[in-house]
């Protein structure tokens, strides 16, 4: 209990007002107005380095506690009846935290409060907002790198690199583009023809409060989806996954410290449908920002559109869903490149990644040669616990993600059109294991190659040679979604002819490279059709979603005739 205590005290958020108290010495060469955000580097974790040790040395210090984690509400810690914890999934008897459901009631109260703290944070300048998100970004870089990555690890099962290229790098980029972004996108004024008139737009909050519902793949995502509305001047409701609580906490602690005033980010794990009755229910709901599964979206889009009659203002609604993503692979591609990309797309963090590799068109003539070095890095893959550096996936995140999963894969074994060319192992005795899975189709329209899975299972459908504009064209319909997609292609004719096919099939497009690794402020990252709204995390146009412009106009010489010219 001494060091659960000690612990509660290092992660509790303190009052802050709305100075920066550490951005001198964070920041110290930070000037919003001339401001260049450039991608953070990532240390190599090499069995020698510097970094390592640290992140070893903090992975000791959390791997044996169960994190208390309350609901914040500005500066209140809530604990409810309704307790639940967060396991370890590749040791699912160990609980990493112990965290509480929010009641409707207390939903309630967060909106009320963070409405509470809207008018006074909307009118901070957002150039004093930017210095927040700005020190959160350094203190993540630099002291509080490891716990991000720590908990990550222990809470979801990434290794050492795919926790690096989320919790630290790619969260630390959202933060840092963002605060460029948001002044360039702010910068634009409407014309003033001449001295008597002067026209100007206002970058307003939008009205109400934000709705965060954030994933368990990327701790980056957690982070994003609450800041970028916090940093245009809104208030926001964070509803954290509840197979990610642990370091989604740390990273709000981290804004808080960081100088967040209490209520502009309010921290509120609850069950889903009852968090999204209440704050859909809300009349002044401004807008979900929503990460997850399209049944969930589609709820919340239905539920908004009951309520339309209700709210002050139209909500906006920003969704990624999603994907069923492909490869698809002409008979000219370089065999060594399509088999190295697909194991890396498909398997990386167990497939659940919203644009890994999940279906793989391939010429008959070169799929022998393709399949036999998948297998070969098949064969060298190694499954285990994230804490063991030498494994390249982990468990997969629960109890339901196991079964989903290994469902398709027994649908595998026993369908006459499937054959699984390596893996299809599942065990979850201590973690949620479930080998990294080839499987072969003689049908491209199995439910394999249609339905999203989000777990380790690649389908590939060889298909003849010269048919490669008709199974293109197949690919674009077969699924729903239309999120990630890469063409792998030497021939120029075929490369033009297959980029023109699959124009509307995939928001980010990949041509001689893998389906996954989109980094900020380089490949903003959305999709359309299932796959979402394709608002584009990572770029600047995103940040328009959570500005209500208001255009002003001052005339400095009155009107003085009331008749028109053409009445003359």
């Amino acid at each position: 209990m001494k060091n659960m205590k000690s612990l509660r005290s290092f992660l509790r958020p303190s009052s802050r007002t709305l100075h920066v108290r550490c951005s001198s010495s964070l920041i110290q060469n930070y000037d919003f107005q001339t401001f260049i955000a450039a991608n953070e580097r990532m240390p190599t974790y090499g069995p020698d380095s510097k970094e390592r040790k640290e992140l070893q040395e903090t992975l000791d210090k959390w791997k044996d506690k169960t994190v208390d984690v309350p609901i914040v509400i500005g500066d209140e810690e809530i604990r409810t009846k309704d307790v639940r914890y967060q396991a370890m999934p590749f040791d699912h008897l160990k609980k990493t935290a112990k965290f509480y459901y929010a009641t409707p009631e207390i939903i309630q109260k967060a909106i009320d409060n963070s409405l509470k703290a809207r008018k006074q944070w909307e009118r901070t300048p957002l150039e004093k907002r930017a210095e927040i998100f700005m020190t959160a970004a350094e203190m993540i870089s630099k002291q509080r790198r490891m716990d991000v990555m720590a908990t990550t690890m222990l809470g979801q099962a990434k290794n050492i690199w795919q926790a690096e290229i989320d919790a630290a790098a790619e969260l630390i980029d959202f933060l840092r583009f963002n605060c460029q972004y948001a002044r360039d996108v702010t910068a634009y004024q409407p014309l003033s023809p001449d001295e008597r008139i002067k026209n100007s737009a206002v970058y307003r909050a939008c009205e109400g409060f934000w709705a965060a519902v954030t994933p368990f793949n990327f701790t980056a995502i957690g982070g994003h989806l609450c800041s970028a509305p916090a940093l245009m001047g809104n208030v926001c409701l964070w509803k954290p996954s509840d197979t990610a609580i642990l370091s989604n906490y740390v990273v709000y602690n981290i804004f808080r410290e960081a100088g967040l005033p209490a209520g502009v980010i309010n921290f509120v794990p609850a069950d889903g449908p009852v968090f999204g009755d209440v704050i859909t229910n809300s009349p002044h709901l401004a807008g979900v920002n929503f990460t997850g599964s399209v049944r969930t979206f589609k709820t919340i889009w239905k539920s908004v559109a009951k309520n339309l009659d209700n709210y002050v203002s139209y909500p906006r609604l920003i969704g990624e869903c999603g994907g069923k993503n492909f490869h698809f692979v002409h008979s000219s591609a370089d065999p060594k490149s399509v088999a190295v990309g697909t194991i890396r797309s498909a398997f990386e963090y167990g497939g659940q990644k919203c644009s890994a590799c999940s279906r793989m068109y391939i010429p008959q003539s070169i799929w022998p040669e393709v399949k036999q070095k998948m297998l070969d890095i098949h064969k060298d893959i190694k499954l285990g616990s994230c804490l063991d550096h030498k494994i390249f996936l982990s468990a997969v995140i629960d109890d339901k993600a196991f079964k989903r999963i290994k469902s398709y894969i027994e649908h595998a074994k026993s369908s006459p059109n499937l054959s699984i060319v390596a893996g299809g192992n599942c065990d979850d005795s201590e973690g949620y294991f479930i080998q990294p899975t080839i499987i072969e189709t003689t049908d491209p329209q199995d439910k394999i190659m249609q339905e999203e899975i989000f777990g380790p299972v690649l389908t590939v459908f060889p298909y003849p040679d010269d048919e490669y504009l008709k199974y293109a064209e197949m690919a674009t319909k077969t699924s729903p979604f239309a999120l990630t997609g890469a063409i792998f292609v030497k021939d120029q004719k075929v490369r033009e002819e297959l980029i023109d096919i699959f124009k509307d099939a995939a928001g980010n497009f990949y041509i001689n490279d893998k389906s996954t690794g989109s980094v900020v402020g380089q490949q903003p990252f959305g999709g359309a059709r299932l796959s979402g709204t394709n608002d584009k995390a990572g770029g600047p146009h995103y940040l328009m979603k959570f500005v209500s412009v208001q255009c002003v106009k001052e005339t400095k010489v009155p009107l003085k005739e009331w008749f028109l010219p053409s009445m003359k």
